[in-house]
């Protein structure tokens, strides 16, 4: 491959290791849906239907980062600056 090429190819490399969904997040973290679900105290196809979902509370889906050992974060993004939301740091304790 030439150069180029190659740097293209770790450019999307990057962008996609940087956005997946939460089924793939949870593979690329090596855990099973089980192990998930014992971390949430609740059964593993109530797991395969979070990872499911596309609308979510966002207790929930904080509750699913942090089971994994991760922190949620909650970012506007505008022209001018991002903007990190805080109110849901608290939501659901």
């Amino acid at each position: 491959m030439t150069p180029e090429r190659r740097g293209r190819n770790q450019a999307e490399t990057t962008r996609l290791l940087a956005e997946m969904p939460l089924a793939e997040l949870r593979q690329a973290q090596e855990l099973t849906q089980t192990t998930i679900a014992e971390l949430l105290e609740t059964s593993q196809g109530e797991v395969s239907k979070i990872e499911k979902r596309t609308d979510m509370y966002v207790s929930t889906l904080r509750r699913y980062i942090e089971a994994m050992g991760g922190q949620l974060d909650v970012v506007a993004r505008f022209p001018d600056g991002d903007v990190r939301i805080t109110q849901f740091q608290t939501a659901g304790e």
